[in-house]
């Protein structure tokens, strides 16, 4: 018995050491990336060219971060002709998802934007699907990507003293009143790993379409392969 306790103890251990090192190279990613998009901005103008006819896609990122994440992503779709439109003034997104939500969906009226197929990591998930229930507004957006939304919430961020990151727990009222309303799921992809370190809970969406892919993070996938194409079909999939 005393040999089955170490075991098991062990086996905690081994789990615990595991999902650290996980949290640390998803930190040592986006620490790299948000200070790449300091010292190199970039400009963010050359992917809002496109082929006609193709969607407008907006990238929505999540909380803390710059458009600078979506740079693999933006280059994916503009590569496959999609003009592809930051929001620079939801800045680090650390505001509440109801404002975000309508600089968002100022963008797109203000570039009178038609048939938009938004793409968004982590809290822009729920940015988006605001944005898609904005009676005025949401009638512009076809369709949604998500990766690695916190739809249902995070239990972490009840953790965290930041009324930014608690804004996305579990039971916040702006959490719950989002996954109240359904009517708009059918139109959104989800991408999510098999593990999230910061959404333990998971990315499913009730009536979405949800996809899994074979690997684990919360910002690391942002590069993986095989979001990318699951990002550019969901794209596709949504545009009309």
């Amino acid at each position: 018995m005393a040999d089955a306790g170490r075991s098991s103890g062990a086996a905690g251990v081994g789990r615990w050491l595991s999902r650290a090192a996980l949290w640390a190279a998803d930190y040592a990613v986006i620490t790299a990336w948000q200070l790449r998009g300091l010292l190199a901005p970039g400009d963010a103008d050359r992917y809002r060219a496109g082929r006609a006819g193709a969607a407008p896609v907006v990238l929505v990122p999540g909380i803390y971060e710059t458009w600078s994440v979506f740079r693999r992503v933006a280059g994916v779709l503009h590569d496959h002709g999609h003009p592809v439109h930051p929001v620079p003034t939801l800045g680090y997104n650390h505001g509440p998802v109801s404002e975000m939500a309508q600089r968002a969906a100022r963008l797109m009226t203000d570039l009178d934007l038609h048939d938009v197929v938004l793409v968004a990591h982590s809290k822009g998930g729920l940015i988006g699907k605001a944005v898609m229930l904005d009676p005025l507004v949401g009638p512009r957006v076809s369709g949604m990507v998500a990766v690695n939304a916190p739809f249902a919430g995070s239990r972490y961020a009840s953790w965290l003293p930041l009324p930014s990151v608690r804004a996305l727990a579990p039971r916040h009222p702006s959490v719950l009143e989002l996954a109240a309303q359904q009517e708009v799921n059918h139109r959104i992809t989800s991408v999510f790993p098999e593990f999230d370190p910061h959404v333990p809970g998971g990315s499913r969406l009730p009536g979405g379409c949800n996809v899994e892919i074979a690997t684990t993070g919360h910002f690391r996938t942002l590069a993986h392969p095989e979001v990318l194409d699951a990002v550019l079909d969901g794209v596709r999939r949504h545009a009309r």
